[in-house]
């Protein structure tokens, strides 16, 4: 059995959502053993996001400016068109991904890094969203690790328990 299909996601962990009204942000936090500049690198490089995020990039995203996002593992990409609106490495990145905005602080902790997200997703979506975060996070640590297990997105992550955090992150929200 390889690496990749020993890979079980653990129980709904690490995630909040910060309600105002109808507007939900889901707040993610992972601790990492990595200095903030590795970390850095895997969630501005194109080609570290090709091996853990759910979208590929045509630019990197640690440089203020325009940059296409398209999705991976969806039956059709969808490009988005947008942004990167600040971008202070390696500590601060934020951009939109379609119509959510997605915010990204590293923190140096000891030797590591608090690597914190928040992304507002529509409420009906937010526990999805918290699933597919969790499985994303897995394998960036992963690969940060110097272990890859190669990215997990779309239909894929169904056969990594996601139906089971989805339903855990369901309940932890109050959905």
């Amino acid at each position: 059995m390889s690496t990749r299909d020993a890979y079980k996601p653990g129980p709904a962990a690490g995630a909040h959502v910060n309600k105002d009204g109808e507007n939900w942000t889901l707040v993610v936090v992972r601790d990492l053993r990595h200095t903030p500049e590795k970390v850095w690198k895997a969630l501005t490089d194109p080609a570290s996001l090709r091996e853990w995020a759910p979208f590929d990039a045509d630019k990197n995203l640690g440089i203020v400016g325009p940059v296409r996002l398209s999705t991976v593992g969806t039956p059709a990409p969808v490009v988005s068109e947008t942004r990167v609106t600040r971008a202070e490495a390696p500590k601060l990145l934020e951009y939109r991904w379609g119509d959510n905005d997605m915010r990204w602080t590293l923190e140096p902790q000891g030797s590591g890094t608090r690597l914190t997200l928040w992304h507002n997703i529509d409420r009906n979506f937010i526990a999805m969203g918290a699933a597919g975060w969790q499985i994303c996070l897995d394998v960036l640590e992963r690969f940060v690790d110097e272990a890859p297990i190669g990215r997990i997105v779309g239909g894929e992550a169904m056969k990594f328990d996601w139906p089971r955090l989805n339903e855990e992150y369901t309940r932890a929200f109050g959905l």
